[in-house]
């Protein structure tokens, strides 16, 4: 009797691992759909910035923007950057003889004087004590020097932009007046570069 309940014990459970080897198989459970993009890496956007700030120096070393961002203490006039005349320089408003002299706070088309001084709202030089020079400088060295608190009048990144983006002196080089040629990019275009750069937290190319 024992034996003959063993063997049937070993027939069942013979015949139960057979079924299930024969079970049809379950369908495969389905992949997890794909995660999102992942954001740009910090390089392609240092890398983004860095293109940009070249843009962004193309407009800040043309004729409207450079011509009161000299080397030196006298500033610029012309599409071709001459030396102002009147031998106007700094040392010219110490002494009293302000730009606003000549320079009103509109172009001098606006008033009937055709060919006159252009004009706009704090027409002048920067001060001496941070004069943001423009000239002759690489991009590499134009933007060190934008970006430096110590030579930008203590401006952050945030208000620099605010700055090109809506100061109605930087504004007037875009609406210059007479012949004058505007910036190399449209202003849209120069304050998207510029957020690009301030994007990539001021990198240098």
């Amino acid at each position: 009797m024992k034996l003959a309940a063993l063997l049937t014990g070993c027939a069942l459970a013979a015949a139960s691992a057979l079924a299930l080897a024969q079970a049809p198989t379950k369908p495969a459970t389905p992949a997890a759909p794909a995660a999102p993009a992942a954001p740009a890496p910090a390089g392609d956007k240092i890398a983004a910035g860095k293109a940009a700030f070249v843009e962004v120096a193309r407009v800040l070393q043309s004729p409207r923007c450079q011509n009161c961002h000299p080397t030196g203490d006298r500033p610029l006039q012309g599409d071709r950057g001459a030396v102002h005349a009147q031998n106007i320089s700094r040392a010219s408003v110490a002494a009293g003889l302000l730009c606003s002299t000549c320079h009103q706070e509109r172009n001098s088309e606006v008033v009937g004087v055709a060919g006159g001084p252009p004009g706009a709202p704090r027409w002048g030089l920067p001060p001496t004590e941070h004069p943001m020079i423009f000239q002759g400088k690489t991009p590499t060295a134009l933007c060190e020097q934008l970006k430096d608190p110590a030579h930008n009048g203590g401006k952050s990144l945030a208000q620099l932009l605010e700055h090109v983006s809506h100061d109605a002196l930087v504004l007037w080089g875009w609406n210059p007046g007479g012949k004058r040629q505007p910036p190399p990019l449209p202003h849209d275009k120069f304050v998207a570069a510029f957020s690009t750069w301030v994007a990539a937290n001021g990198a240098c190319p």
